[in-house]
């Protein structure tokens, strides 16, 4: 609730209100009409005097406020904005000083692969705009179709933008769940690998494990959650450099039902990972792709991949 700016008193606002449903009044009426006393009223419109609010008696008349108010709430407004400089100015020396000498601030250490599930998970819950992700093969705390929190988030209008490596498209599962979150919102692109598992919500925090793959086996599983500062900066500059290279991964929509199949193969995916998910023969993917050749005029996977490329089909 916000707290009204107090101009005047309440008994003097009480006065100057009644004067003006008057429209003037001697000291005598006036009293009567306020249930006042004549030495309480008259003190009373004496201040309002004073405040240029009512005329000089015997018969007093309300005047209009904008004029004898107007300069006090210039000077109110005055103080407020010198209060909002200062309180700005204290808390950017605050931060300042919070990040030189705190790097728990910036930086903090979860140790521990539940730890880590829990808190990809509230952080996920908790973003209001954009989730990006780096998605290894391998996940170090959570598979994909594990990822419930992602559906809620997608339905709140939350946007993912998720960049997987190759070598998980072809792990059990792993595609269908993929292909159904793009069915639900979800931007997904591939490359062959990525160098590190990384997760970046509403720009404002990120979750990156520290532990290398090598050593899993040795090392408890161990993540930094960075929030603003450069590193941050940094993660997401490393995002957007690795997306714009990245392939497509398009849903299975059935008015365009080879652009699943291209997506996949300009990804890289082998022709029987691609049957296995599209439940169809080896021999039916390889026909598939000798009719997209030809309709590109290509007679190679490379160039069928930069045709793609360069005619939008992706």
């Amino acid at each position: 609730m916000v707290e009204r700016l107090d101009l005047l008193p309440a008994s003097e606002e009480h006065a100057y209100r009644l004067l003006v449903r008057m429209a003037g009044a001697g000291a005598d009426e006036f009293a009567e009409q306020a249930g006042l006393g004549p030495g309480e009223a008259a003190a009373l419109l004496e201040r309002l005097q004073r405040r240029g609010l009512v005329t000089a008696g015997p018969m007093f008349h309300a005047l209009p406020p904008d004029v004898a108010l107007g300069e006090v709430l210039l000077r109110e407004q005055e103080s407020l904005e010198s209060a909002r400089q200062l309180v700005a100015a204290l808390s950017e020396e605050y931060r300042s000083n919070t990040r030189r000498r705190s790097a728990g601030h910036l930086v903090e250490i979860v140790v521990g692969a539940e730890t880590l599930r829990d808190r990809l998970r509230e952080m996920q819950d908790a973003a209001h705009d954009e989730i990006l992700w780096f998605c290894r093969a391998n996940p170090l705390a959570m598979q994909g179709p594990d990822n419930a929190e992602e559906t809620g988030a997608l339905k709140r209008g939350v946007s993912y933008r998720a960049i997987y490596e190759r070598a998980l498209l072809e792990k059990p599962g792993e595609l269908a769940s993929i292909i159904e979150a793009v069915g639900m919102g979800e931007q997904a692109r591939a490359l062959p690998a990525l160098p590190v598992r990384l997760a970046i919500a509403d720009r404002a925090l990120a979750i990156c494990p520290l532990v290398p793959d090598a050593e899993w086996g040795v090392a408890e599983p161990t993540a930094a959650v960075i929030r603003s500062g450069e590193l941050l900066g940094a993660m997401m500059a490393l995002f957007e450099s690795y997306w714009e290279r990245a392939t497509p991964v398009l849903g299975e929509a059935s008015e365009e039902p080879d652009r699943l199949l291209l997506s996949l193969v300009v990804a890289g995916m082998p022709d029987k990972s691609i049957a296995t998910h599209l439940g169809v023969s080896k021999r039916t993917v390889q026909r598939r792709l000798d009719r997209l050749m030809a309709v590109a005029g290509v007679d190679s996977r490379a160039g069928l991949a930069f045709q793609a490329a360069k005619r939008g089909w992706l």
